[in-house]
């Protein structure tokens, strides 16, 4: 095996390394994989610095792969192919419930946001100039949806604008289409999309590596404020590896030339954080859960109450968590 990061990138799906990788028992080795919101090609280029520090700094051999969609890195990281991710919020939840991940760290903006906003786009010569006149031309227009794991892409926008309208994304167009964050961009500055989903995050980055498209496109739509991206972790890494990965987020940009690194990722340093991160997102996607099955024609009235209670009581249950942390936030700040 390579010992240098720059020698072992893939653009090969994690799906297909699930099937023929190994484990790495003693952990010198770790498998970083990192959603393709953009070519893999641009996120190389952007990443292999940060990687190869982590490298360099941890005493570990890190190999990264790229995938084309947040499935493959939450199933990597179910049967341990993925040691160490970079994941929007809903497929974080999705590895925390469901693929042993925890979260152990959080990005920021080079601007120091605190976490950025959900958008949806036209181009800038389209009629549709807000979420009224979208709904009232949807049978019209094609529209662009995200991964149904992108928290972004999907979930903010699947909640606010379509579940809090009483409507249905998938039928309510012409047509629906399902790609990242950059394709649904493209496909609207080129005319080939009336509208999509897109985020704050994503447009900064186009505007640095495509402008002429990025000024294609206008903002229709903006959501509110969504925490940044999780750094997420295998539960199931030895405890003086995961202090390694720790101790190398935590200093990350000590130096002129780390932030330097940083700054071409278009991220400020990264922040301390845990899976109460997703607590927000959390009631996000129950509250989504409640309109669909209070909408829901083909459920009995007992079945309804029931899926309405659980639900209620999910959502009670993360208002006291919520709730027993701003308390501790005033304790230490009292």
């Amino acid at each position: 095996m390579l010992n240098r990061i720059g020698h072992v990138f893939a653009s090969v799906a994690v799906a297909a390394a699930c099937l023929t990788g190994t484990a790495h028992a003693d952990e010198t080795t770790l498998n970083f994989g990192i959603m393709s919101t953009e070519s893999s090609q641009n996120l190389k280029s952007v990443w292999q610095p940060f990687l190869d520090d982590m490298s360099r700094k941890t005493g570990l051999t890190v190999n990264a792969t790229f995938a084309s969609d947040y499935a493959g890195l939450i199933q990597g990281m179910r049967f341990n192919k993925v040691d160490v991710a970079w994941l929007g919020n809903k497929a974080a939840m999705e590895a925390v419930d469901r693929s042993g991940g925890e979260i152990f760290a959080q990005t920021a903006a080079a601007n120091g946001a605190p976490g950025y906003w959900s958008l949806i786009i036209a181009r800038k010569d389209s009629p549709i100039n807000s979420i009224d006149d979208m709904f009232k031309h949807a049978k019209e227009l094609t529209f662009g949806n995200g991964d149904p794991n992108s928290t972004s892409g999907y979930l903010v926008p699947g909640y606010y604008v379509f579940a809090k309208n009483h409507v249905d994304a998938a039928t309510a167009f012409k047509r629906t289409l399902n790609s990242s964050h950059e394709v649904n961009a493209l496909s609207v500055a080129k005319g080939q999309l009336d509208v999509a989903t897109f985020n704050t995050e994503s447009m900064d980055r186009l505007e640095v590596t495509q402008p002429e498209s990025a000024a294609k496109l206008k903002v229709i739509w903006k959501s509110p404020i969504i925490p940044a991206d999780p750094m997420v972790w295998r539960k199931g890494l030895s405890d003086a590896t995961k202090n390694r990965i720790r101790d190398f987020f935590s200093h990350y940009g000590d130096t002129e030339q780390e932030q330097a690194v940083l700054k071409n990722m278009q991220m400020g340093r990264f922040l301390k954080s845990s899976d109460d991160q997703l607590l927000t997102i959390r009631q996000l996607e129950l509250f989504k859960q409640k309109t669909e099955t209070l909408a829901n024609t083909n459920l009995s009235a007992d079945e309804k109450a029931s899926r309405l209670k659980d639900i209620d009581a999910g959502l009670t249950k993360l208002q006291d968590r919520l709730s027993e942390l701003e308390k501790q936030s005033t304790a230490k700040a009292g």
